[in-house]
């Protein structure tokens, strides 16, 4: 029994590897070596590569120990919060008026 993939849409996919290209960068330029970085996180080197090559099957937490080392931990706080669309959503919800049900009349 092997372990599930996610599918994925071929944009989303290439978001992953660009992403994980990201972090080969930042290890590169830090001059790191993958032994390094993966030692430091405390995950195996063949996760760090996974991650790097945009593998949609490593965990949050695994990305955010890699993240970590690099100084880059702050990145992951920064994620989605220039939320253009939910805030216009949250916006137009605020400015609509709620419709109430009729009050019941009372009996004497």
């Amino acid at each position: 029994m092997g372990r599930e993939t996610t599918s994925l849409l071929p944009k989303h996919g290439r978001l992953l590897t660009e992403m994980g290209e990201n972090l080969r960068l930042a290890r590169l330029r830090r001059q790191l070596s993958a032994e390094q970085v993966a030692e430091r996180a405390g995950v195996s080197r063949s996760t760090l590569h996974l991650m790097e090559n945009g593998s949609a099957g490593t965990s949050l937490g695994k990305l955010l120990q890699v993240l970590v080392v690099l100084g880059l931990e702050s990145d992951l706080a920064r994620l989605a919060t220039d939320d253009v669309l939910g805030r216009k959503l949250e916006d137009a919800r605020l400015t609509e008026t709620r419709r109430r049900a009729p009050k019941r009349k009372s009996k004497p």
